[in-house]
């Protein structure tokens, strides 16, 4: 569906703040745009001028999932940024047949293209959507410049408080305020500030510790699939990912990740025993022939985190949460950035459906982008739970029942397409959490797998003696953020 014209009015402008210039501000801001007189992005660093590394976001370093759900969301935004990336060297990975992963559940099997992702690094997705959303005239970004508060009251938000690069404060008037400042959003002290009631938060928190590396990828590997080991929460035992994940200028981007009591470090001796420890050594063997391109860049930074905006009494109109705001979740499964995307077009949907100066608009909009939030959450926290010294919420009954049932879903998708396509419907999160429950995934649940379990990887063997061959050809790029 087309963009409708600029809206052309009388009288006070209306204006929307984007609280954050990372991806989820400039989503938000293309949502925005066409509804509003002008857009203003508050942005506290500066924005790189190309695909290069920002300040106020360490995570870039590494691996990232961009799932088909969230690339059609973005697509949807921003029109033309699927070809920009893909003309810029990022890749389109088709699923599951371009992925090879070791579930809890034993490998799957690579079946016939369902959904896809996209393999890029962070700092060239965030410049191809940033380029692309500050082309409009329309919006405009402060940068270097610090949120202090909301103006207005308990009845409505009406601007914004600044304390901009030179020391000086001002005030923005706006219509509409969207809180996209990621982990350090202040978007719960601002609300207290007016009257608003208290936002509920929860946490869960498995300690999840990321080390990141650039590699070189083996010539002729441009084919070659994503390669995942993923964590078994059930095991007594900390739980360890090793990923590699093809990116642009012939690299791979690998993260390993592990919970308290088994967490990687930036220590070079040991990143590939490391690696090569997890559930299957697979990773670990690729990159003992593979060459570095960058030093092993670690975070912390990776508790679940659901703020309930929506829930607020006393919530006023006029501003609204979303992306790491609104849903912070561990990275290890891929859906911030998706997450984000579809918050910014649930947005969207409500501006075209009432206008932003509808009453109640705010409320409607806030639950709308929490929906996809809260099956990202529930996918992210339900794992994690379970892990050992995981803390913040614990699993309750319904959790361990919950669990099983997942348990038995990923089990027959080992050995079913049409669980596994169910399965990746919300996995990539181009279906609700309602899917998993449908007649024809209960009765597949109930028959179980219809083929045996693969007892290894599922590479061909051209794949193998390319991946392992170490042959770096032609010289690429550096890595990003790398020598």
């Amino acid at each position: 569906m087309s963009e409708p014209s600029r809206p052309t009015r009388t009288g006070t402008p209306r204006r929307a703040v984007i609280v954050g210039g990372g991806l989820a501000g400039m989503l938000a801001a293309a949502a925005c745009r066409a509804f509003v007189d002008d857009v203003t992005i508050v942005e506290r660093d500066e924005l790189p001028g190309g695909p290069e590394p920002r300040k106020g976001l360490p995570q870039a370093r590494h691996a990232h999932m961009l799932w088909s759900g969230g690339a059609n969301a973005i697509e949807a935004l921003v029109p033309g940024v699927t070809g920009g990336l893909l003309d810029a060297g990022a890749r389109r990975i088709p699923l599951p047949s371009g992925v090879v992963t070791l579930s809890p559940e034993g490998w799957y099997r690579r079946w016939p293209e369902s959904h896809y992702v996209m393999g890029c690094s962070r700092d060239l997705l965030d410049w191809a959507v940033r380029e692309r959303v500050l082309r409009d005239e329309r919006i405009q970004v402060i940068s270097r410049a610090e949120l202090l508060g909301l103006t207005g009251d308990t009845s409505k938000v009406d601007g914004v408080r600044l304390r901009l690069a030179d020391g000086t404060e001002q005030r923005l008037a706006a219509t509409l305020v969207v809180d996209a400042g990621g982990r350090a959003s202040r978007g719960p002290q601002w609300l207290r500030e007016l009257g608003a009631g208290a936002v509920r938060e929860l946490t869960v928190d498995a300690g999840v510790v990321y080390a990141s590396r650039f590699y070189r990828a083996p010539k002729g590997s441009e084919n070659c699939p994503i390669i995942s080991i993923q964590a078994d929460p059930r095991l007594p035992r900390p739980g360890q990912v090793a990923t590699i994940i093809p990116i642009e200028n012939q690299q791979w981007l690998v993260s390993l990740s592990g919970t308290r009591g088994g967490r990687p470090t930036d220590d070079e001796s040991a990143y590939v025993d490391f690696a090569k420890s997890v559930r299957h050594p697979l990773v670990g063997e690729l990159l003992a022939h593979a060459e570095p391109l960058s030093e092993i860049a670690v975070t912390r930074s990776t508790v679940n985190r659901r703020r309930f905006f929506e829930k607020v009494r006393n919530a006023p109109e006029g501003f609204v949460a979303l992306g790491d705001a609104l849903t912070a979740l561990n990275p290890v499964y891929g859906h911030g950035m998706s997450v984000a995307a579809l918050g910014a077009l649930a947005l969207r949907t409500e501006l075209r459906r009432s206008g932003v100066a509808a009453p109640g608009f705010a409320r409607r909009a806030q639950r709308a982008v929490a929906r996809p939030a809260g099956v990202a959450w529930a996918l992210a926290t339900g794992q994690d739970i379970f892990f050992p010294g995981s803390r913040g919420r614990r699993p309750h009954a319904v959790d361990r029942l919950l669990s099983r049932y997942v348990n038995r879903l990923a089990e027959t998708s080992t050995g079913s397409y049409y669980m596994a396509k169910a399965v990746s419907d919300v996995m990539t999160l181009q279906a609700g959490l309602g899917r998993l429950v449908t007649p024809g995934v209960l009765l597949a649940a109930l028959r179980g797998p219809l083929r045996p379990q693969l007892e290894g990887p599922p590479l061909t063997a051209e794949e193998l003696a390319i991946l392992m061959s170490g042959d770096p050809g032609a010289d690429p790029a550096p890595a990003p953020g790398g020598p």
